[in-house]
């Protein structure tokens, strides 16, 4: 396993991370279209523990994962003296604040929840400009800097969900220790993106990654003409593989966090990230990952770059999130996550059906979309992929 020194924390960290969010489950009852609502705990905890022995020393867990029982479920994980071999990373659940004196006891039940004394990495969950703007004014970053004060947490960070800009000024707002951002091949670009990690990175903030394989699409059913190229250089060389050794080339990054639910992902996964080094691609392995970006990129049935300048719509469509879902299908085949979120946003009123075709979102788009017909395509495809 290799590790890096997670910034200015100084904390050694091996470079793959556990994340506990998508673990085997018990009754296969989803809670959402990313988690089950059980823990199968006889065959998880004997996984995230050989995990452990194969030299992860990063878990990752959250307030709400699998229904609220993830973070029980890591305290399982973590007698028995596994606890001393782990850096702890959980998050506060800003959705679940509704006063300044919630951060308190949120953090306390935590504590107990995951049987510890402290928690080495806190980070505030999902901030955006609106989370940030509703909770910097009550306090939250004197809350983190008494909690790191009394020893109940170890560092301060922040996980992520929006446009560089704010990204950046919200960095800029309080001495962060960790953030955890979303970046994979093709999400270069996408909120924080590589620009956000090394802007953290500058400012010697230790960079954690989620969605390195974009929820398991990048190695999922990989499209042919995607896996032809994959398998030019190294044909024994899987999808995921070149998708860890991707993000592993930047210096910039700390840890990758994977959710892994077989001890034979544990056991490929352990080993590309013992020689994936900073800066050891090759410009011929670089040049292939953009090749295969490009080959994702020309199945898009719609080129949008979710810029967001079309929302928000008179009816309420929520135009971006549909071309997304719809793009998931054609570029990596995922009906049934699409399927799911497509029938949610129908019952909320907010898929196709309730565009009126006023044509406002053409003459904001500047892919030059004609935005109407491509929600009928898409409401086609989503509504049988929600069947």
């Amino acid at each position: 396993m290799q590790y890096r020194i997670l910034g200015k924390t100084r904390i050694e960290v091996s470079t793959l991370g556990f994340g506990l969010m998508r673990l085997p489950p018990k009754s296969g009852i989803r809670m959402s279209n990313a988690e089950y609502a059980d823990i199968d705990e006889e065959k998880a905890i004997p996984l995230v523990r050989h995990a452990i022995d194969r030299g992860i020393t990063v878990l990752d867990t959250g307030y709400g994962y699998h229904g609220g029982h993830s973070e029980e479920f890591a305290a399982n994980v973590l007698r028995d003296g596994y606890r001393d071999k782990v850096t702890l990373m959980t998050k506060l659940p800003l959705y679940a604040v509704q006063t300044e004196d919630d951060f308190e006891r949120l953090l306390n039940e935590q504590m107990r929840r995951l049987e510890t004394d402290h928690i080495d990495v806190y980070l505030l969950h999902g901030l955006n400009r609106a989370r940030w703007k509703r909770f910097a004014p009550l306090g939250v970053t004197d809350f983190l800097h008494a909690a790191i004060s009394d020893g109940r947490i170890g560092q301060a960070g922040f996980s992520f969900h929006d446009n560089l800009d704010v990204f950046q000024d919200i960095v800029d707002s309080y001495d962060w220790s960790v953030v955890l951002i979303q970046l994979n091949l093709m999400d270069r670009n996408y909120q924080a993106g590589v620009a956000g990690m090394r802007y953290a990175a500058e400012r010697d903030i230790g960079v954690a990654i989620m969605e390195p394989l974009r929820g398991g699409r990048l190695a999922g059913r990989v499209p042919r003409e995607v896996a032809d190229i994959w398998r030019r250089m190294y044909p024994e060389r899987t999808a995921a593989e070149w998708a860890f050794r991707w993000l592993c080339n930047f210096p910039e990054v700390g840890v990758v966090l994977s959710g892994m639910s077989s001890r034979e992902e544990v056991d490929e996964n352990v080993d590309t990230f013992s020689d994936a080094l900073p800066n050891s691609m090759t410009d011929e392995e670089i040049a292939l990952v953009d090749e295969a970006r490009d080959a994702y990129h020309e199945r898009m049935a719609v080129k949008c770059t979710e810029c967001g300048y079309c929302v928000p719509c008179p009816k309420g469509v929520a135009i971006p999130k549909i071309f997304q879902i719809y793009n998931d299908i054609t570029m990596y085949g995922d009906r049934d996550v699409s399927g799911h979120v497509y029938a949610h946003m129908l019952r909320e009123g907010v898929g196709c059906p309730s565009c009126i075709g006023c044509g406002l979102c053409v003459d904001s788009c500047p892919q030059d979309i004609a935005i109407p017909t491509s929600l009928g395509e898409a409401h086609r495809v989503l509504l049988d992929a929600a069947r």
